[in-house]
């Protein structure tokens, strides 16, 4: 058997004690924009469509996005040119990765010409940007090497379980696992991996495929991140009690396949990694409810028709659409980006505790946005 792992005290993220203790992420002397807590704008997540092929339970559940739910028009989205120009104005303020979320971004057309705009970007020193992807993996077999050859860096691919009927029940489509299995063979042979992939954990769902999703994936150079079951929007029913914590996750894996922590990739990440003592790679832990890691959250996110969000739990965003189409400069829209993350003070999942008068009833939340609408 392995040792038990303490998770909270592994992690190089910033929780709620340190900010209740005053401390928090210093102003830097370079001139970086910064919100009312310190923290940079470094990545910007873009959603590019609010539709997608799966209904998920946990995200597009049918009992809500059904046949006859309204989405939005193509007229209403931002075109490629705009969003080019957002990510501009992100730049010029010190945003250095993207990510194109959805919706599902695949079912976007053209979406090998928006890859290519992005890829051509460069930093104010010079530099390319890190141009990443999530999808449900399900057009990616005819589009993986495509996206490749746009300047697509990286990909990360949703995949909740191994098992057959398991799957086509999550996904509610019936779309079945060997196809997301292909998709993840079909990034890696286009040169886009390793591939992350991302498995979503809900107690007596799926949680009894923890150690056979570990061991699919172990020696195949892919990474599998566990994420917590979180409580995103407002119609997935979410209740505390069908979290399963990322300490538990890595101590059932540890059992089995022990493992040893490693630091963050980068400033800011927001999984926890854990290295195979053995050399069979790696996985990574996402802690939203039990670990938040709000105090090193550099992220903006673009919905599909230009409103601008600076938490994925927020109720309410700023309209960059109207500036585009109003005629503004870059410099007013850069005014825009950096006048809402100068005022920015989200961090929900450390003050969840409080806002969740109980289970499944956060208490003064409002309605907030849900995850098919801003991506993850």
């Amino acid at each position: 058997m392995g040792q038990a792992i303490n998770l909270t005290a592994q992690s190089a993220n910033e929780g709620p004690t340190a900010r209740k203790s005053g401390a928090m992420p210093a102003a830097g002397a370079d001139g970086a924009l910064r919100d009312q807590l310190h923290r940079p704008l470094r990545d910007m997540r873009i959603s590019v469509t609010d539709r997608c092929n799966f209904r998920c339970v946990y995200c597009m559940p049918k009992e809500v996005f059904g046949r006859d739910f309204q989405f939005r028009e193509r007229s209403e989205l931002l075109t490629f040119e705009e969003i080019e120009r957002v990510a501009r104005a992100g730049i010029s303020l010190g945003v250095r990765k993207l990510r194109l979320t959805g919706g599902e971004p695949l079912l976007r057309r053209g979406i090998e010409e928006l890859v290519a705009r992005l890829a051509a970007l460069r930093t104010p020193e010079g530099e390319s940007l890190d141009i990443a992807l999530t999808t449900n993996g399900s057009a990616l077999p005819v589009k993986a090497e495509a996206l490749a050859k746009a300047g697509l860096g990286r990909i990360t691919i949703s995949l909740d379980s191994l098992q057959e009927e398991r799957f086509q029940a999550i996904n509610d489509v019936r779309f079945p696992v060997s196809r997301v299995l292909e998709a993840i063979d079909a990034a890696a042979a286009a040169g886009l991996g390793p591939v992350k992939i991302n498995t979503v954990l809900k107690r007596g769902v799926n949680d009894d495929e923890i150690l056979d999703l570990a061991g699919h994936f172990r020696g195949t150079g892919h990474t599998l991140r566990f994420i917590e079951y979180m409580d995103v929007g407002s119609s997935n029913g979410w209740v505390l009690d069908e979290v399963v914590p990322s300490a538990e996750v890595v101590e059932r894996i540890s059992a089995v396949y022990p493992l040893e922590p490693l630091p963050p990739a980068h400033p800011g990440e927001v999984a926890q990694r854990w290295r195979y003592v053995d050399g069979a790679g790696e996985i990574g832990a996402i802690s939203s409810v039990t670990n938040p890691f709000c105090g090193a959250c550099t992220r903006a996110r673009i919905s599909a028709e230009g409103r601008l969000f600076t938490c994925l739990f927020a109720t309410e965003g700023t309209d960059l659409r109207e500036l585009l189409r109003g005629g503004a400069s870059d410099a007013e829209l850069q005014g825009a980006l950096a006048g809402t993350w100068r005022a920015r003070k989200d961090r929900y999942s450390e003050k969840r505790a409080e806002l969740t008068a109980h289970p499944g009833d956060p208490a003064g939340a409002g309605r907030r946005i849900e995850m098919s609408y801003i991506g993850g």
